[in-house]
């Protein structure tokens, strides 16, 4: 292999950090929305994309503009036909009530008030 070659894949190798490619969040994202209720992990999702756990983490939030963690969270309460307490526990909130704070600090609003205005949209 001559030099150009190896200048090219380097380069190609250099560009895969950043944002994910469009195709990448095409498979990507039915694949979380697909889990919503039974649950995936990230290390499963990252492998699908053949990415590290970190690296996926990294590009999901520089593509999206949040953090991968917290789109599930809101793709789980605005699609997901389980209770808000069992959407509490799945999130890792000891109860309902301690999750239901926590998301009306962060978000201005409650889960339910949240969920209304996802509804409508």
């Amino acid at each position: 292999m001559n030099s150009d070659h190896c200048t090219v894949l380097a380069t190609v190798a250099l560009k895969t950090t950043g944002r994910l490619k469009p195709w990448q969040l095409k498979i990507a994202k039915p694949l979380m929305l697909g889990h919503l209720d039974t649950g995936i992990t990230v290390t499963e999702l990252a492998q699908a994309r053949a990415l590290s756990r970190s690296h996926f983490t990294r590009m999901f939030k520089e593509t999206e503009q949040v953090p991968l963690q917290q789109w599930m969270r809101e793709q789980r309460l605005k699609r997901s036909k389980k209770l808000l307490a069992e959407i509490a526990l799945d999130c890792g909130f000891c109860d309902q009530s301690h999750f239901c704070r926590t998301f009306a600090k962060a978000e201005g609003m409650s889960p339910q008030a949240w969920q209304r205005l996802g509804a409508c949209s």
